[in-house]
């Protein structure tokens, strides 16, 4: 297009959105009593419609102008509190502009400006995104300048020049999407297309769908360490007891998630697997990136420099971006209560408890989380980052308490594959060839809780166990998910993600006395330590101390399995009515009890047994594998952290071109050999590349590609792919 047609069309588009926002804040003013265009003695209609284009126009250049300087400014201010502080200070640019409307002709109310500010910055992106969206050759024009921006940035500091790049990597994590999840996900419903239909397009066309296998601890702590930094060395649960420092680790603890990270690097002697050029986005760990945002490894660093919270101030440096993630997030909280009313109502079973706090952080991770890691990795598209690995948790957090595979959970799995379409449209526009990699750290086995099934926790089985007082609401049932919370805390991975985005203070483990057991919980496997007890204690030394505990909890139906050490067998394995599996020796006496829990297993637990930080009793729930069904041992219906089920069956969705992960006939077990993959894949990038089949275009809804733009737009600066022949 002539550069006079291209100027032309942006004069038109401004022009276009001014008018909007006049007209707007003329409606506006009708409606709302505390705001007024007019003088006190009344001006005519073209006064008035001047007054308004005045105020239109003077509030959309403060935006433009003091909005970014604003938001820099704000940099100390906690990162989630920014998102509420936005209308404040919207409001007060409005109330700014009003003063320069000559005669004074402007005024409204504080709290009214801030809605006036909202409504207004929200009519004018929308106008302004759909209108160059319908103009092809503007949308892609403005994302072509908007590359090229972020690569002159990168060329001014260094990072970037010579010949052609090679291609970049895109790893995109669905946080507890199980292999059997997606597989169902991809596939027709009979005459209704597939829930997840972009990444339906992908399986067996340009992507292959692998399954790969975790090692016993099947949570995210374990998995994305391995997966990032190559380590799960004694990582044995989410949550766990170290008697050496006396404290509980939790891996979604922003101190636990920098500490277990310190340790993985220091194994390995490797920063990770995003060291070269990388991004980590949403995450537990960085992964070596020097590109952060919303990395809870980081999160408890203060000050200006802290830049796991970048995203959210490049999220919201646009106000529009505020206003709509604030709709979505009151939306999604209505969803959540009216979905829980529903399952209330029609007496549901299993169900847990859905109160509280909780529609506020299914809220979080559903809407705020997602739409800053989104954007950000558009970001990172855009600035062709070489390797940008990205999780988004809304799937784990809902299927914790609506459980795997319920109608909730599919909602949720067709906004992540308009996520997954918003991505790879963005490829197209990119400085340089993508792959995009899809991949889950684990699944969910559904089934009702310990404390529902069984009327007791199992802490309060573990004290019966050893002689000490039970609460006396223990041994009620109900199937109600009214129990009290099985043990320690809910293992769900976007809750200290929220806490970290409000710099609340890390909470400290459960309280008990210098004698008690600690009993901690990580899904449907249970870790039981003696903190008066240096050291592991042994099977002999449990006996005497505590002689009806072992039994005890061996034998109750809910439990599947007992990991102990023995002094004279070593690492043993204990079952109902007597049975047990030496590991060490490989003798079994009766039939062995990780039998049911399939191929691997003995593996996995006599791997985890040798773990220094192993706890003194570790207990696996019970498993039924016709129905696939565990027990957590916290308030989840949907869970993983243990043996048994989906759980530990996640997924690896790969490009055609790239090397098949494993040899024909293996099987890829361990996030450690994942990591081995995916480093492998990068290399590849390298080297000569494999001609491929073109990627079918995502169909992006027109709402949802409308918003592009501005996610787009206040991305942070990070990288950049390509789509039809350029994604896979």
């Amino acid at each position: 297009m002539p550069r006079w047609k291209s100027v032309g069309a942006a004069l038109l588009r401004v022009l276009a959105v001014w008018a909007v926002s006049t007209l707007t804040m003329l409606a506006l003013a009708g409606i709302l009593p505390d705001f007024r265009l007019q003088s006190a003695d009344g001006d005519s209609t073209t006064r008035i419609a001047i007054t308004a284009a005045s105020g239109a126009g003077a509030f959309g250049l403060l935006s433009a102008l003091v909005w970014p300087l604003l938001v820099r400014a704000l940099l100390l201010v906690p990162a989630f509190v920014l998102g509420l502080l936005v209308f404040v200070l919207n409001g007060s640019l409005l109330l700014v502009a009003l003063n320069l409307i000559p005669d004074g002709r402007g005024a409204a109310e504080p709290e009214t400006a801030v809605v006036v500010a909202a409504v207004m910055s929200a009519a004018s992106s929308a106008t302004s995104t759909f209108l160059t969206v319908r103009d092809d050759g503007a949308y892609r024009r403005r994302l072509a300048r908007l590359a090229d921006r972020r690569q002159g940035s990168r060329r001014r500091r260094g990072e970037t020049g010579g010949p052609p790049q090679p291609p970049g990597t895109v790893f995109l994590q669905l946080d507890g999407v199980g292999h059997d999840v997606l597989r169902d996900a991809v596939r027709p419903r009979g005459n209704r297309p597939p829930i997840m239909e972009t990444v339906a397009g992908w399986v067996d066309t340009t992507h292959t769908l692998t399954p790969w296998r975790t090692d016993w601890s099947s949570q995210t702590g374990a998995s994305q360490l391995g997966i990032l930094h190559g380590s799960t060395e004694d990582v044995p649960a989410f949550r766990w007891y170290e008697k050496e420092s006396r404290q509980v680790i939790v891996s979604n603890r922003p101190t636990s998630a920098a500490e277990l990270q310190r340790r993985a690097a220091a194994r390995t002697g490797d920063e990770g697997l995003l060291t070269v050029d990388g991004a980590s986005r949403g995450n537990l760990f960085t992964g070596g990136a020097e590109e952060l945002a919303l990395v809870l490894s980081v999160a408890a660093r203060r000050g200006r420099h802290n830049r796991s919270r970048s995203g959210y101030f490049a999220y919201f440096r646009d106000p529009a971006n505020a206003t709509r993630t604030a709709g979505s997030f009151l939306a999604e909280i209505f969803r959540e209560l009216g979905q829980s009313a529903r399952a209330r109502l029609r007496r549901e079973t299993p169900r847990v408890g859905r109160g509280g706090l909780y529609p506020f952080i299914r809220a979080f991770a559903t809407v705020v989380e997602r739409d800053v890691v989104v954007a950000a990795v558009m970001g990172d598209i855009l600035s062709g980052r070489t390797a940008i690995y990205a999780d988004l948790v809304a799937y784990d957090e809902v299927a914790h308490h609506s459980g795997p595979r319920s109608r909730d959970t599919h909602q949720v799995l067709r906004r992540l594959d308009r996520s997954v379409a918003l991505i790879a449209k963005v490829v197209e526009h990119a400085p340089r060839d993508y792959r995009i990699v899809l991949l889950s750290d684990h699944g969910q086995s559904p089934g009702a809780t310990f404390a529902d099934a069984y009327g007791r926790t199992l802490e309060d089985l573990v004290r019966a166990g050893c002689a000490l007082p039970v609460p006396r609401q223990a041994g009620r049932t109900g199937r109600t998910g009214g129990h009290r919370p099985a043990v320690a805390g809910g293992g769900a991975e976007a809750r200290e993600a929220a806490r970290a985005a409000l710099r609340r203070p890390e909470r400290d483990g459960e309280g008990h006395g210098p004698s008690d057991p600690v009993v901690l919980a990580s899904g449907n496997l249970g870790l039981v330590s003696f903190p008066d007890v240096p050291g592991r204690m042994s099977r002999e030394e449990i006996d005497r101390r505590h002689p009806a505990l072992l039994r005890t909890l061996a034998d109750h139906p809910g439990v599947g399995f007992l990991l102990i050490r023995s002094e004279r067998y070593g690492a043993v394995v204990l079952g109902a009515d007597g049975a047990e599996h030496h590991l060490d020796t490989g003798r079994i006496v009766g039939r062995s009890p990780l039998a049911a829990f399939g191929d691997g297993a003995v593996a996995a637990v006599r791997r985890t047994a040798r773990f220094p930080n192993a706890p003194d009793i570790m207990v696996n729930s019970a498993y039924d594998p016709a129905t696939g069904e565990v027990h957590a041992f916290e308030g989840q219906i949907g869970s993983h952290g243990g043996l048994g089920g989906a759980q530990s069956h996640p997924f690896l969705l790969w490009p055609i071109e790239l090397s098949p992960p494993t040899r024909p006939g293996e099987q890829l077990v361990g996030a450690e050999r994942v990591h081995a993959v995916l480093r492998r894949w990068l290399r590849e990038a390298d080297g000569p590349q494999v001609p491929s089949p073109q990627v079918p275009a995502p169909q992006v809804p027109a709402s949802e590609e409308s918003r592009l733009l501005g996610d787009v737009t206040a991305a942070s600066p990070a990288a950049s792919p390509p789509l039809p022949d350029k994604t896979r």
